[in-house]
């Protein structure tokens, strides 16, 4: 009897432990793990959210986070694996600090919640806001316009599939690090729970595509297209700067507000680069009308490789919204770009904004010019057309 009190208590101290964090979810968990300065191999032991009265362990190895369930036996032991189980949480990490390859996540560093509370500046209850009007659906789940207190108007992101929350965290920690005038401001997340929502501002005119070939936009002059233009190749050098490939750069994906402000979006398949390259795996979906070559047929994306999908964007802009490669399948417009076809010079557009778009569309990635190079081009021919004697 004395032994059982013994482990009893050895029970109720760990929850004084550093690697012990009560009170927070699975997802909480997650954007935790993944937020700086936490790396590979930080840990944490979470109370069950599914089983009360057990916990979880929750592992961050390099940009995922495994969990794992650990029961309670009735005895009171713990374990991951019924023929080992502990009197306690401190002798159950002990041992898989040792033999971790048996989760295939190293036990490290305890989770450090220096982060809490910027964590606590973005979350807000669900209850806060209010769904109007759906404004659009993708394969990650539906935008929302809503208000937030019944005061703000907001655009609402809410996440469709439970096994895409490590996309949702990828995309929140971008949106709070990435800040310029002309991308996609975050103002709250609501990650508590089911379903998730990401809150950004609204743009009341919705995506650039869609008002390309409205009314209104059927209206835009040569200049409105250009200040467009210029807005899009703003953005996407402070992108460039960042060292960060969107990878899906398109007029769907450009979002418009009033006054013609245009702001960037969508950076759920935008990743930080290391080196110059980043390869993804083979099952993603590529708008391969939109994508360069190789990361089309070789899934190598670079920030030449967006550079590509801004002269598609150029063409879309000067076509008011047209498709590109219209009529062609995506297997044919490979195969045309391959042979060196590239889409004809729009009606609506001058030599120098098409000039442009071929050197965007240049086979060697290398050839391709930056964004700031393109952004200074731009504003020029923008600058002229607006004061050509000045």
């Amino acid at each position: 009897m004395p032994r059982a009190t013994s482990a009893r208590h050895q029970r109720d101290d760990d929850v004084t432990r550093s690697w012990y964090i009560s009170g927070i979810s699975r997802n909480k968990a997650q954007l935790l793990l993944l937020s700086s300065p936490n790396r590979h191999g930080s840990f944490l032991i979470r109370d069950s959210e599914s089983n009360k009265g057990e916990y979880s362990l929750s592992v961050r190895n390099h940009a995922k986070v495994r969990h794992f369930r650990i029961y309670k036996e009735p005895g009171g032991n713990l374990y991951l694996e019924k023929e080992h189980p502990f009197p306690n949480l401190e002798q159950l990490l002990t041992y898989y600090t040792v033999n971790w390859k048996v989760i295939q996540s190293p036990l490290l560093h305890p989770c450090i919640q220096k982060r809490s509370l910027e964590t606590d500046q973005w979350e807000r209850p669900r209850s806060e806001f209010t769904l109007w009007r759906k404004m659009g659906e993708g394969c990650f789940g539906e935008v929302w316009e809503g208000m937030w207190k019944n005061t703000v108007p907001v655009a609402i992101k809410i996440m469709k599939q439970a096994n895409m929350r490590d996309d949702f965290a990828k995309e929140i920690q971008n949106l709070k690090s990435l800040k310029h005038a002309r991308l996609i401001k975050l103002l709250a997340i609501c990650s508590v729970g089911e379903p998730v929502y990401i809150v950004t501002e609204l743009m009341r005119k919705g995506n650039l595509h869609s008002y390309l070939n409205s009314i209104a936009g059927k209206e835009l002059t040569k200049h409105h297209l250009l200040s467009i233009s210029c807005q899009v190749a703003d953005g996407m050098t402070y992108l460039e700067e960042q060292h960060v490939v969107h990878r899906d750069l398109a007029a769907r994906n450009i979002l418009v507000g009033d006054d013609l402000a245009c702001k960037i979006a969508d950076f759920g398949l935008a990743r930080l680069l290391k080196d110059d390259i980043y390869s993804t795996s083979g099952n993603a979906m590529i708008p391969v009308k939109w994508t360069a070559p190789e990361a089309a047929v070789y899934q190598t994306y670079s920030l030449k490789s967006d550079v590509w999908s801004f002269g598609i964007l150029l063409y879309e802009v000067f076509t008011y919204g047209q498709c590109p490669y219209e009529g062609m399948t995506n297997q044919e417009t490979i195969q045309q770009i391959t042979h060196g076809y590239r889409l004809p010079r729009p009606n609506n557009c001058s030599s120098e904004i098409y000039t442009i778009m071929l050197d965007c569309w240049k086979v060697n990635p290398d050839d391709r010019p930056t964004f700031l190079a393109l952004r200074g081009k731009l504003f020029s021919i923008y600058k002229w057309a607006h004061h050509p004697f000045s």
